[in-house]
């Protein structure tokens, strides 16, 4: 699959998992919906590869790997999206993740080694200043309440953690180790950590089942996870955990387009500019002058086999 299809799939459908999201909220605690939910994914994904026959055996230094990007990426950082989500409406959570690419700059710089661009700069700040024009109304609920302010500092360690799931899969990656496998330890380990992370914190083990919340839950788990993170880190491989980062930027206009079909929102002048920026920063950051080597500057070798190649 082409870089460009991986960076559609991984913006449309994360873009609408933030509304579905909402179906798990006071349905299930969120310490044990992303359990589920990525415990789910990693048995579809250790089911796929035993049947396509995928080496499954790691080293431990490999697995501490797995480990890190599973309790960062597919454990703290979406226990905190989920409780966010509790506090404020998810257009926030969306505009924080929009800062996602600045930051990926960064730890990319200082875990990784990579130049410091400035066109990605540029885009990133571009896009982030475009999203949040669109929710800058959203803005001003910031010194509500305490909740509201909560919910900004758990969305931003999200964004934080999430990069630092980035940063442990390009380790791996680094080593010839991609694919599938690597992905369903990660979401195991993932799943295992929110799992203790809910017995610890006494999370109630309640469930209010419905039909919205368990076709919900098999999107998240199935599109949301295996299918667009298959794609997204396969990105990360490619073009760097920086520039992959850019889909945080768009995601949040897929998800304004969602929220205005599903949940009445009314597009404005200033709602229209604010997508028409997130995009053309976007744009910039993804642009690749003619003669480079794609992903260049991001210091990555050459991809090795991705999920999609396999």
């Amino acid at each position: 699959m082409s870089t460009t299809s991986l960076y559609a799939l991984c913006v449309l459908i994360w873009g609408t998992t933030w509304y579905a999201i909402t179906a798990q909220i006071g349905a299930i605690a969120p310490e044990y919906g992303v359990a589920v939910r990525f415990a789910l994914a990693a048995l579809l994904l250790f089911g796929w590869c035993s049947w396509r026959r995928l080496p499954m055996r790691f080293p431990p230094r490999l697995h501490a790997l797995f480990a890190l990007q599973g309790l960062t990426g597919f454990c703290l950082s979406y226990i905190g999206i989920y409780h966010a989500e509790r506090f404020i409406v998810s257009g926030v959570v969306a505009v924080g993740y929009a800062a996602s690419p600045l930051v990926g700059l960064v730890t990319a710089r200082l875990f990784l080694g990579t130049p410091m661009s400035r066109r990605v700069a540029a885009g990133g700040a571009m896009g982030l200043a475009g999203v949040a024009l669109i929710f800058r109304h959203e803005f001003a609920r910031l010194g509500a309440s305490d909740g509201v302010l909560l919910g900004a500092a758990l969305t931003a360690a999200a964004v934080l953690l999430s990069n630092a799931a980035s940063i442990a899969a390009v380790r791996y990656q680094r080593q010839g180790v991609s694919g599938w496998p690597p992905l369903a330890w990660a979401m195991a380990w993932g799943a295992a950590g929110s799992a203790v992370v809910g017995g610890l914190g006494g999370a109630s083990t309640q469930v209010l089942w419905s039909v919205p919340f368990v076709a919900s839950l098999a999107y998240l788990a199935v599109a949301g996870s295996v299918a667009t993170f298959g794609a997204f880190y396969t990105l990360v491989h490619r073009i760097g955990p920086a520039k992959a980062g850019y889909i945080g930027v768009v995601t949040p206009v897929v998800a304004l387009a969602v929220s205005s079909l599903l949940e009445g929102f009314v597009w404005t002048g200033e709602t229209a500019a604010g997508v028409v920026l997130a995009l053309a920063g976007n744009g910039v950051a993804m642009w690749q002058p003619r003669g480079r080597v794609p992903g260049g500057g991001t210091g990555l070798a050459a991809p090795a086999a991705s999920p999609s190649d396999r």
